[in-house]
């Protein structure tokens, strides 16, 4: 199998410390994370890792707006100028703008960060770059499947998935599987998306909230009392010519492999029947027990890469999983399932 990684995702590594469930952690999502699952690829065998051509920055404009990428892309810079904070600081928004009273958009770039973020996650000298080439791993493995591959998997990190067309969050700056999906309608494929992380896929939903040529499915915790909380129940099922494109299938908290599998069969009937040609998949394996939403184990990722094995020419973007030995087991598990 094609494996796309870029060595300079690595230039995103936040190091200080947010508090999560009352205490301080220091961050789960870090540059540590592609080196676990390359490490554990090349252990596999059976894995050719390239490196993806440079990203056309206007394919982003496929599932972001032009704004948003514009503060992106010069934030950190900014952020240094007004603050004097040093290149190795971490930019996180301290203020958002009230709901429910008129408010003028901003100029100042602290208070920009408040409105284009949605939790605490920082921008760090680095994030743009990364961000760019994690991006870029997401477009390659589109091209590959489009052009003839079975299944070609992004290492795509930061993550993506709860990127929204003008928002960051959940460590996601630029959303790769939007964007590979978006990639391949954009050339008159018909696509679905299956998110398997154990978060649900809001920024995912978001992007393709209005539109009927892109099917969005989302496998993930209950929202009522797991991030990312507002979205994820299962009657949000699209609006506009996106009405009846969107599925959710939130499971209860500590859900097994037992109940796991029937809602796999459940989105996959539904991928079916919207009439999809590629398969885009989320793949989280945050659904591992050691990450306290879902409860699956060792043992049920090779299943999970057999019951993802639809006959679909499939892209693989790389959105969460954290634990000790869960990327380095889970990830080539699933893959080499899928590739049989």
């Amino acid at each position: 199998m094609i494996v796309y990684f870029h060595p300079d995702t690595s230039l995103h590594d936040p190091a200080e410390p947010h508090r999560f469930g009352g205490v301080l952690l220091p961050p789960a999502e870090n540059a540590s994370r592609s080196t676990r699952i390359l490490g554990a690829l090349s252990e596999s065998g059976g894995f050719e890792v390239r490196r993806p051509d440079a990203l056309d920055p206007d394919n982003l404009l496929l599932v972001h707006d032009r704004d948003y990428l514009d503060f992106l892309r010069s934030a950190h810079s900014r952020w240094r100028e007004a603050t004097g904070a040093p290149s190795s600081g971490e930019a996180v928004a301290y203020i958002r703008p009230l709901p429910g009273t008129p408010w003028r958009s901003p100029n100042h770039v602290d208070a920009q960060l408040g409105v284009y973020s949605n939790d605490v996650d920082p921008i760090l000298e680095g994030t743009w770059k990364a961000s760019l080439s994690s991006a870029a791993c997401s477009v390659a493995a589109s091209r590959a499947v489009h052009d003839g591959e079975r299944v070609a998997y992004a290492l795509s990190r930061p993550p993506g998935h709860h990127a929204a067309r003008a928002t960051f969050g959940g460590y996601c700056y630029l959303n790769n599987t939007a964007l590979a999906a978006a990639w391949l309608a954009e050339r008159g494929v018909r696509v679905a998306v299956l998110d398997v992380d154990t978060h649900h896929g809001n920024g995912t939903q978001s992007v393709f909230w209005t539109r009927g040529d892109v099917l969005t499915v989302s496998i993930h915790g209950d929202p009522e009392v797991h991030f990312p909380f507002f979205t994820g129940f299962a009657d949000e099922t699209g609006d506009g010519d996106g009405a009846g494109a969107n599925l959710n299938l939130p499971l209860a908290t500590g859900a097994t492999w037992v109940r796991y599998r029937p809602a796999i069969d459940r989105a996959l009937a539904t991928v079916d029947s919207f009439g999809a040609e590629v398969l885009v998949l989320a793949l989280g394996v945050d659904t591992h027990r050691s990450d306290g939403v879902l409860r699956l184990e060792d043992e049920n990722y090779p299943m999970l890469g057999d019951a993802l094995r639809t006959g679909l020419p499939t892209v693989v973007v790389q959105e969460g999983g954290y634990g000790e030995g869960v990327l380095e087991k889970a990830i080539p598990a699933v893959l080499s399932a899928l590739d049989r």
